[in-house]
């Protein structure tokens, strides 16, 4: 593995399909914190906002319609496109989280839906944030839980841990629930200047008609699962496949239709 773990975000959620497909499908369980995302922000009229790795816009529409001054940004012009089309009324910048470039203690608060995970390093974003808002401003994000074994998350990586060629990795990077964990993010969050952390927890799932459907949401629809499952060569990808089924039928019931959690938390803060 030569690209390094930025790399390989800046490329998978730039490829437009990848883009596309998470909107469509994956988002379905990101979409249920939305609302608790939103209200935690204090978002309304006279405010002014910062939606940081919008991706498709689903927090920025839930901002904009809270009668907000919402900026939104990204990195991946292809996730802008769709936000833009989704949320008119915002702003749209195409930059680093973790060096946005903006003006200082400029905004109200400031929302991540799910790009936690995605930054090389969290803790700068953290940073960023508290340079960005107002002393009092409330910082949000949301992320994938991480303690929960038979989740959709916990489900697909554990197959692909089995059953995956051994050769295909991930470069090094943060977890994908990392910053689920209160001992690490509250730490993280006081540390870049943040106080009274706080923790709400949202039951998150997809609802399915086949027991292997996370198999394909995370194939086509996510940067680090879609890189450790497209260069399967077919036989491991198939078993793959089998395990995620196997695993869900187990946990979740035999069907014919099957509700596959992927709880999330989302985790706020006060910049001091």
């Amino acid at each position: 593995m030569t690209e390094d773990f930025a790399a390989l975000e800046r490329r998978e959620w730039s490829t437009p399909d990848v883009a596309r497909n998470y909107a469509a499908d994956f988002a379905r369980a990101s979409d249920m914190a939305v609302p608790l995302l939103v209200a935690t922000s204090g978002a309304g009229p006279g405010r002014r906002v910062l939606d940081m790795c919008c991706g498709q816009g689903n927090v920025t529409e839930g901002l904009v319609a809270t009668g907000a001054e919402v900026t939104a940004l990204d990195f991946s012009p292809a996730m802008l496109e769709m936000a833009r089309q989704r949320a008119p009324a915002a702003r749209f910048v195409e930059a680093d989280a973790m060096d946005t470039g903006l003006p200082g203690a400029s905004f109200d608060a400031i929302t991540i839906g799910f790009g936690m995970p995605h930054l090389p390093d969290p803790p700068a974003a953290m940073a960023e944030a508290a340079r960005l808002l107002k002393p009092g401003a409330p910082f949000v994000y949301s992320v994938w839980a991480g303690d929960v074994p038979d989740s959709a998350l916990a489900i697909v990586f554990g197959a692909i841990g089995r059953h995956g060629d051994p050769s295909i990795a991930l470069p090094p990077g943060p977890g994908a629930t990392d910053y689920a964990d209160p001992d690490r993010a509250f730490p993280a969050l006081e540390a870049a200047g943040f106080e009274q952390p706080r923790l709400e927890r949202v039951e998150s799932c997809w609802q399915a008609d086949r027991s292997d459907a996370p198999f394909d949401l995370f194939l086509h629809g996510t940067a680090r699962g879609g890189a450790l499952l497209r260069p399967q060569p077919p036989d491991r990808a198939e078993a793959i496949r089998q395990a995620v089924a196997e695993a869900v039928r187990a946990a979740h019931g035999t069907g014919p239709h099957w509700t596959i959690p992927i709880p999330s938390v989302v985790i706020s803060a006060t910049r001091a």
